[in-house]
Protein backbone atom coordinates (compact mmCIF):
# COMPACT_ATOMS: atom_id res chain seq x y z
CA UNK A 1 0.00 0.00 0.00
CA UNK A 2 1.49 3.04 -1.42
CA UNK A 3 1.27 6.98 0.78
CA UNK A 4 -0.76 9.71 -0.57
CA UNK A 5 0.74 11.40 -4.00
CA UNK A 6 2.77 14.54 -3.01
CA UNK A 7 4.57 16.10 -5.89
CA UNK A 8 7.23 17.68 -4.78
CA UNK A 9 8.08 13.93 -3.14
CA UNK A 10 8.24 12.93 -6.03
CA UNK A 11 10.55 15.40 -8.23
CA UNK A 12 13.12 14.73 -4.83
CA UNK A 13 12.62 11.24 -5.97
CA UNK A 14 13.99 11.90 -9.14
CA UNK A 15 10.84 11.87 -11.56
CA UNK A 16 10.00 14.84 -13.67
CA UNK A 17 6.04 16.05 -13.10
CA UNK A 18 4.64 18.20 -15.34
CA UNK A 19 3.91 21.29 -14.49
CA UNK A 20 6.07 21.17 -12.15
CA UNK A 21 4.91 21.57 -7.98
CA UNK A 22 5.51 25.00 -6.80
CA UNK A 23 5.69 26.87 -3.32
CA UNK A 24 7.66 29.76 -2.81
CA UNK A 25 9.78 30.79 -0.56
CA UNK A 26 8.14 32.79 2.69
CA UNK A 27 4.88 32.23 1.00
CA UNK A 28 3.47 32.68 4.77
CA UNK A 29 4.55 36.49 5.27
CA UNK A 30 4.15 39.98 5.45
CA UNK A 31 2.62 40.24 1.82
CA UNK A 32 -1.03 38.58 2.89
CA UNK A 33 -3.10 40.32 4.91
CA UNK A 34 -4.11 37.43 6.77
CA UNK A 35 -0.87 37.31 8.14
CA UNK A 36 -0.05 40.75 9.17
CA UNK A 37 -3.61 40.27 11.15
CA UNK A 38 -2.21 36.95 12.99
CA UNK A 39 1.26 38.66 13.59
CA UNK A 40 -0.37 41.00 14.90
CA UNK A 41 -2.05 38.93 17.75
CA UNK A 42 1.41 37.06 18.65
CA UNK A 43 3.12 40.04 19.81
CA UNK A 44 6.84 39.54 19.41
CA UNK A 45 7.99 37.26 16.36
CA UNK A 46 9.62 34.16 18.58
CA UNK A 47 6.11 34.33 20.37
CA UNK A 48 4.72 33.67 16.51
CA UNK A 49 6.92 31.11 16.36
CA UNK A 50 7.08 29.33 19.49
CA UNK A 51 2.97 29.37 19.88
CA UNK A 52 1.58 26.26 17.83
CA UNK A 53 -2.20 27.04 17.65
CA UNK A 54 -0.73 30.63 15.40
CA UNK A 55 2.20 29.03 13.58
CA UNK A 56 0.19 26.29 12.18
CA UNK A 57 -2.56 29.08 11.32
CA UNK A 58 0.10 31.16 9.22
CA UNK A 59 1.60 28.13 7.53
CA UNK A 60 -1.82 26.96 6.27
CA UNK A 61 -2.52 30.76 5.09
CA UNK A 62 -0.74 30.20 1.81
CA UNK A 63 -2.17 26.72 1.62
CA UNK A 64 -6.05 28.22 1.54
CA UNK A 65 -5.47 30.82 -0.42
CA UNK A 66 -2.95 29.60 -3.44
CA UNK A 67 -3.01 25.86 -3.04
CA UNK A 68 0.51 25.27 -3.25
CA UNK A 69 2.04 21.96 -3.50
CA UNK A 70 4.06 22.03 -0.31
CA UNK A 71 3.71 23.90 3.06
CA UNK A 72 6.96 25.32 4.36
CA UNK A 73 6.60 25.52 8.62
CA UNK A 74 6.49 28.49 9.89
CA UNK A 75 9.46 29.33 12.30
CA UNK A 76 12.86 31.02 11.81
CA UNK A 77 16.60 30.07 10.99
CA UNK A 78 17.64 31.52 14.58
CA UNK A 79 15.52 29.28 16.96
CA UNK A 80 18.60 27.27 17.13
CA UNK A 81 20.87 30.28 18.33
CA UNK A 82 17.88 31.31 20.83
CA UNK A 83 17.46 27.80 21.97
CA UNK A 84 21.90 28.06 22.96
CA UNK A 85 20.60 30.89 25.29
CA UNK A 86 22.17 33.73 22.80
CA UNK A 87 19.53 36.60 23.65
CA UNK A 88 17.86 36.59 20.48
CA UNK A 89 15.65 39.45 20.00
CA UNK A 90 13.92 40.58 16.95
CA UNK A 91 13.94 44.60 16.75
CA UNK A 92 11.64 46.37 14.36
CA UNK A 93 12.99 48.22 11.52
CA UNK A 94 16.33 46.39 12.74
CA UNK A 95 16.53 43.15 12.25
CA UNK A 96 17.16 39.79 14.61
CA UNK A 97 19.93 40.87 17.14
CA UNK A 98 21.56 38.48 19.30
CA UNK A 99 24.52 38.29 21.97
CA UNK A 100 27.81 37.76 20.50
CA UNK A 101 29.70 34.87 20.91
CA UNK A 102 33.44 34.58 21.33
CA UNK A 103 35.85 31.55 21.68
CA UNK A 104 35.48 31.12 25.49
CA UNK A 105 31.32 31.09 24.67
CA UNK A 106 31.84 28.69 21.77
CA UNK A 107 33.95 26.72 24.00
CA UNK A 108 30.81 26.29 26.59
CA UNK A 109 28.32 25.77 24.24
CA UNK A 110 26.36 22.43 25.04
CA UNK A 111 23.72 20.71 23.29
CA UNK A 112 21.12 19.72 26.27
CA UNK A 113 17.88 21.04 26.43
CA UNK A 114 18.36 22.51 22.88
CA UNK A 115 15.27 19.68 21.55
CA UNK A 116 13.28 20.76 24.50
CA UNK A 117 12.81 24.38 23.81
CA UNK A 118 11.82 23.92 20.48
CA UNK A 119 9.02 21.47 21.44
CA UNK A 120 6.73 24.33 20.45
CA UNK A 121 7.99 24.11 16.98
CA UNK A 122 7.81 20.54 16.31
CA UNK A 123 4.31 20.29 18.37
CA UNK A 124 3.55 23.38 14.96
CA UNK A 125 5.16 20.19 12.27
CA UNK A 126 3.15 17.68 13.83
CA UNK A 127 -0.57 19.50 14.11
CA UNK A 128 0.90 20.59 10.56
CA UNK A 129 0.97 17.08 9.21
CA UNK A 130 -2.91 16.34 10.48
CA UNK A 131 -4.27 19.27 9.43
CA UNK A 132 -2.86 19.74 5.91
CA UNK A 133 -3.96 17.89 2.43
CA UNK A 134 -3.11 14.82 2.13
CA UNK A 135 -1.38 15.60 -1.40
CA UNK A 136 0.10 18.66 0.04
CA UNK A 137 3.89 17.92 0.92
CA UNK A 138 4.96 19.42 4.41
CA UNK A 139 8.46 20.97 4.55
CA UNK A 140 10.47 21.35 7.63
CA UNK A 141 13.67 23.65 8.21
CA UNK A 142 16.58 25.02 9.23
CA UNK A 143 19.59 27.43 8.68
CA UNK A 144 22.92 25.91 7.51
CA UNK A 145 26.21 26.18 10.39
CA UNK A 146 27.71 28.91 7.81
CA UNK A 147 24.84 31.06 8.36
CA UNK A 148 23.53 30.45 11.65
CA UNK A 149 27.39 31.25 13.02
CA UNK A 150 27.18 34.53 11.13
CA UNK A 151 24.19 36.36 13.17
CA UNK A 152 26.27 34.59 16.19
CA UNK A 153 29.49 36.37 15.80
CA UNK A 154 28.20 39.08 14.46
CA UNK A 155 25.50 39.75 16.59
CA UNK A 156 23.45 40.60 13.52
CA UNK A 157 23.23 40.18 9.94
CA UNK A 158 25.81 42.14 8.23
CA UNK A 159 26.01 43.05 4.11
CA UNK A 160 29.49 40.89 3.74
CA UNK A 161 29.66 38.85 7.15
CA UNK A 162 32.67 40.38 7.60
CA UNK A 163 32.96 39.58 11.41
CA UNK A 164 32.28 35.79 10.94
CA UNK A 165 34.84 35.94 7.95
CA UNK A 166 37.40 37.26 9.87
CA UNK A 167 36.53 35.19 12.85
CA UNK A 168 37.33 32.16 10.90
CA UNK A 169 40.57 33.06 9.42
CA UNK A 170 41.95 34.40 13.03
CA UNK A 171 40.20 31.44 15.47
CA UNK A 172 40.76 28.63 12.88
CA UNK A 173 40.06 26.32 15.49
CA UNK A 174 37.05 27.24 17.19
CA UNK A 175 35.13 28.36 14.44
CA UNK A 176 35.50 24.83 12.86
CA UNK A 177 34.23 23.41 16.58
CA UNK A 178 31.22 26.11 16.19
CA UNK A 179 30.39 24.96 12.84
CA UNK A 180 30.85 21.20 13.77
CA UNK A 181 28.36 21.83 16.79
CA UNK A 182 26.02 23.82 14.85
CA UNK A 183 26.00 20.71 12.20
CA UNK A 184 25.24 18.18 14.87
CA UNK A 185 22.71 20.07 17.02
CA UNK A 186 20.59 21.52 13.63
CA UNK A 187 20.76 17.96 12.13
CA UNK A 188 19.19 16.54 15.52
CA UNK A 189 16.52 19.47 14.86
CA UNK A 190 16.11 18.25 11.69
CA UNK A 191 15.02 14.48 12.54
CA UNK A 192 12.86 15.94 15.31
CA UNK A 193 10.81 17.45 12.23
CA UNK A 194 10.90 14.57 10.00
CA UNK A 195 9.82 11.96 13.17
CA UNK A 196 6.96 14.68 13.22
CA UNK A 197 5.57 14.33 9.92
CA UNK A 198 7.57 16.46 7.95
CA UNK A 199 7.95 15.16 4.02
CA UNK A 200 10.99 16.75 3.11
CA UNK A 201 13.25 19.61 4.83
CA UNK A 202 15.42 22.11 3.39
CA UNK A 203 18.69 23.71 4.72
CA UNK A 204 19.05 27.28 3.97
CA UNK A 205 22.74 28.66 3.70
CA UNK A 206 21.55 32.83 2.78
CA UNK A 207 25.23 33.76 3.59
CA UNK A 208 27.15 31.05 1.33
CA UNK A 209 27.54 34.20 -1.70
CA UNK A 210 30.28 35.93 0.11
CA UNK A 211 32.47 33.27 0.86
CA UNK A 212 35.95 32.21 -1.72
CA UNK A 213 35.79 28.94 -3.37
CA UNK A 214 37.92 27.37 -0.85
CA UNK A 215 35.59 28.77 2.36
CA UNK A 216 32.58 27.41 0.75
CA UNK A 217 34.50 24.05 0.86
CA UNK A 218 35.23 24.37 4.71
CA UNK A 219 32.44 26.37 6.04
CA UNK A 220 29.23 26.06 3.81
CA UNK A 221 30.12 22.81 1.59
CA UNK A 222 31.36 20.48 4.35
CA UNK A 223 29.32 21.15 7.75
CA UNK A 224 25.73 20.87 5.50
CA UNK A 225 27.48 17.32 4.37
CA UNK A 226 28.00 16.19 8.08
CA UNK A 227 24.43 17.62 8.92
CA UNK A 228 22.78 15.51 6.11
CA UNK A 229 25.06 12.28 6.88
CA UNK A 230 23.52 12.61 10.34
CA UNK A 231 20.26 12.84 9.24
CA UNK A 232 20.35 10.23 6.94
CA UNK A 233 21.80 7.91 9.57
CA UNK A 234 19.34 8.55 11.70
CA UNK A 235 16.42 8.68 8.66
CA UNK A 236 17.97 6.80 5.57
CA UNK A 237 14.64 7.74 3.51
CA UNK A 238 14.75 11.76 4.58
CA UNK A 239 14.39 13.71 1.50
CA UNK A 240 16.87 16.80 1.93
CA UNK A 241 16.81 20.16 0.08
CA UNK A 242 19.86 22.18 0.38
CA UNK A 243 20.02 25.88 -0.74
CA UNK A 244 23.54 28.58 -0.74
CA UNK A 245 22.16 31.33 -2.20
CA UNK A 246 24.77 32.83 -4.37
CA UNK A 247 26.81 30.35 -4.13
CA UNK A 248 27.45 30.51 -7.95
CA UNK A 249 29.74 28.13 -9.64
CA UNK A 250 30.40 26.41 -6.28
CA UNK A 251 27.15 24.87 -7.37
CA UNK A 252 28.61 22.85 -9.54
CA UNK A 253 30.13 20.03 -7.06
CA UNK A 254 27.75 21.18 -4.00
CA UNK A 255 25.25 18.29 -4.60
CA UNK A 256 27.75 15.81 -4.90
CA UNK A 257 29.44 16.95 -1.92
CA UNK A 258 26.51 17.37 0.03
CA UNK A 259 24.43 14.35 -0.33
CA UNK A 260 21.42 16.93 -1.08
CA UNK A 261 18.85 15.71 -3.10
CA UNK A 262 17.79 18.55 -4.70
CA UNK A 263 19.82 21.79 -5.09
CA UNK A 264 17.49 25.07 -4.73
CA UNK A 265 18.97 27.53 -6.69
CA UNK A 266 18.62 31.43 -6.75
CA UNK A 267 17.97 34.01 -9.52
CA UNK A 268 21.33 34.65 -10.25
CA UNK A 269 21.99 31.27 -11.42
CA UNK A 270 21.78 31.31 -15.13
CA UNK A 271 18.86 29.01 -16.44
CA UNK A 272 21.79 26.87 -19.37
CA UNK A 273 23.77 26.44 -15.38
CA UNK A 274 20.55 25.51 -14.06
CA UNK A 275 20.04 23.05 -16.93
CA UNK A 276 23.29 21.49 -16.25
CA UNK A 277 22.94 21.36 -12.51
CA UNK A 278 19.75 19.28 -13.25
CA UNK A 279 21.26 17.03 -15.18
CA UNK A 280 22.61 15.28 -11.64
CA UNK A 281 19.18 15.51 -9.99
CA UNK A 282 16.43 17.71 -9.04
CA UNK A 283 16.74 21.74 -8.73
CA UNK A 284 14.82 24.23 -7.66
CA UNK A 285 14.04 28.01 -8.31
CA UNK A 286 14.74 30.16 -9.63
CA UNK A 287 12.24 33.41 -10.17
CA UNK A 288 13.41 37.03 -8.90
CA UNK A 289 11.63 37.74 -6.32
CA UNK A 290 11.24 41.14 -8.27
CA UNK A 291 9.20 39.94 -11.26
CA UNK A 292 6.34 38.80 -8.43
CA UNK A 293 6.45 42.62 -7.41
CA UNK A 294 6.31 43.77 -11.14
CA UNK A 295 3.19 41.17 -11.78
CA UNK A 296 2.58 41.63 -15.66
CA UNK A 297 4.45 40.91 -18.61
CA UNK A 298 7.87 40.98 -16.32
CA UNK A 299 6.57 37.83 -14.37
CA UNK A 300 5.19 35.90 -17.67
CA UNK A 301 8.42 35.82 -19.05
CA UNK A 302 10.19 35.08 -15.56
CA UNK A 303 8.38 32.15 -15.53
CA UNK A 304 8.31 31.17 -19.38
CA UNK A 305 12.08 30.78 -19.31
CA UNK A 306 12.05 28.59 -16.55
CA UNK A 307 9.66 26.60 -17.76
CA UNK A 308 11.20 26.34 -21.19
CA UNK A 309 14.85 25.66 -20.17
CA UNK A 310 13.75 23.02 -16.62
CA UNK A 311 10.50 22.14 -16.80
CA UNK A 312 11.25 19.04 -18.92
CA UNK A 313 13.14 17.70 -15.96
CA UNK A 314 12.66 17.38 -12.27
CA UNK A 315 12.26 20.44 -10.96
CA UNK A 316 10.43 22.15 -8.50
CA UNK A 317 9.02 25.46 -8.86
CA UNK A 318 10.20 28.46 -6.16
CA UNK A 319 11.51 31.94 -6.37
CA UNK A 320 15.71 33.08 -6.27
CA UNK A 321 14.95 33.76 -2.25
CA UNK A 322 11.78 34.76 -0.11
CA UNK A 323 8.71 36.87 -1.45
CA UNK A 324 9.37 40.25 0.03
CA UNK A 325 6.63 42.17 1.56
CA UNK A 326 5.63 44.53 -1.34
CA UNK A 327 4.46 41.33 -3.36
CA UNK A 328 0.83 41.75 -5.01
CA UNK A 329 -0.95 38.80 -3.49
CA UNK A 330 -2.69 39.00 -7.20
CA UNK A 331 0.66 38.57 -8.59
CA UNK A 332 1.16 35.64 -6.91
CA UNK A 333 -2.22 34.08 -7.90
CA UNK A 334 -0.74 35.01 -11.57
CA UNK A 335 2.49 33.05 -10.80
CA UNK A 336 0.88 29.77 -9.71
CA UNK A 337 -1.43 30.02 -12.57
CA UNK A 338 0.72 30.20 -15.06
CA UNK A 339 2.73 27.88 -13.93
CA UNK A 340 0.08 25.47 -13.81
CA UNK A 341 -1.13 25.82 -16.82
CA UNK A 342 1.96 24.87 -18.10
CA UNK A 343 1.30 22.08 -20.62
CA UNK A 344 2.86 18.32 -20.06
Amino acid sequence: MTGPYRKIVEVLNGKAVAPPPIWLMRQAGRYLPEYRETRAKAGGFLDLCYTPDLAVEVTLQPIRRYGFDAAILFSDILVIPDALHRNVRFVQGEGPQMDPIDVAGIEVLKSEGVLSHLAPVIETVRRLRNELPAETTLLGFCGAPWTVATYMIAGHGTSDQAPARLFAYRHPEAFEKLLSFLAEVSAEYLIAQIDAGADAVQIFDSWAGVLGEKEFEAYAAKPVARMIEIVRKARPAAKIIAFAKGAGLNLKSYRQKTGADAIGLDWSVPLSFAAELQKDGPVQGNLDPMRVVAGGRSLEDGIDAILETLGNGPLIFNLGHGITPEADPDHVTQLVERVRGAKA
